[in-house]
């Protein structure tokens, strides 16, 4: 009952938009991730032709289960939060700013996202280098060798904290957003994240057709041969490119159904596979 009214009381003394802005990323994590995942349940042969990766691969190749994988984000987003109030009550949340025009909110967005994209490619790649740092942290990511949307948050506790909380708490304070803009930015980084994720190659997809970052481009990272590339999330491959670890690759249909993401290099065209997106 007194944790209860505590909470009670700590939500009383936040502004909406800060409770929004705590909350509405989370649910939009689930609820996004849930419609990939209740299409591969319920249309199956129906998305068969759209998959990065077999259903046989996802079962064979991953190194971890759903629960595990479910309970892995859970505490990621338990972690988030709690970084999110701390903000709140260091009095750096900015609940008391006033909603800036359009224009100014839109180049705030593209701030954060320039330098969200900046923390995570150099603290992604440093995981990878350091043998020590993907060996007993980044490598429980990678035991999703065949990405799907649940498990685009799928980190050991350190890099969560470190990469996605630590990458936006800099983001919001070097922007200058409000916590109102924060929701949306959050929401759309959480989105484009589990995009990312989704093992889908969609006709349509805003993602995956605005974003040179997208689906096909981290799945070369989650393989063997892309293990050292495609550092670059969530949303420009610039530092990829700018610093030599960007991996081209072409997304052609697989003999035995559906599609598959290949590395420029390695890519030798089949007579009965043309490549359908080249990047």
């Amino acid at each position: 009952m007194a944790a209860a009214a505590a909470w009670r009381e700590v939500l009383h003394m936040m502004s909406d938009d800060v409770v929004l802005g705590i909350v509405l990323p989370l649910v939009v994590y689930w609820l996004y991730a849930g419609m990939y995942h209740m299409m591969m349940m319920m249309m199956p042969p129906a998305l068969e032709p759209f998959r990065l990766h077999s259903v046989q691969e996802e079962e064979q190749r991953n190194l971890v289960t759903l629960p595990q994988v479910v309970k892995g984000v859970l505490l990621q987003q338990a972690i988030q939060a709690l970084i999110a109030l701390l903000l709140f009550f260091t009095g750096m949340a900015g609940e008391h700013k006033k909603q800036p025009s359009l224009a100014v909110q839109a180049a705030q967005v593209l701030v954060a996202m320039v330098v969200m994209d900046t923390w995570q490619y150099f603290i992604h790649r440093l995981m990878h280098v350091n043998k020590f740092l993907y060996k007993h942290i980044h490598s429980q990511h990678h035991r999703l060798v065949v990405p799907y949307a649940f498990g685009a948050l799928y980190n050991h506790p350190a890099e969560g904290f470190l990469l996605d909380t630590i990458g936006g708490a800099v983001s919001f304070l070097v922007s200058g957003m409000t916590p109102r803009t924060a929701t949306f930015f959050f929401s759309l980084a959480t989105m484009k994240t589990v995009d990312d994720h989704c093992g889908l190659w969609l006709p349509g997809n805003p993602f995956q057709r605005i974003f040179s970052n997208n689906t096909a481009y981290h799945d070369i990272h989650h393989q063997l041969h892309g293990n050292k590339y495609n550092f670059s999330q969530p949303f420009t491959v610039m530092w990829d490119k700018l610093l030599g670890t960007h991996m081209s690759y072409v997304v052609q249909k697989r003999a035995n159904g559906g599609l598959e993401a290949r590395p420029v290099k390695v890519y030798v065209e089949l007579e009965d596979a043309e490549p359908i997106k080249t990047e």
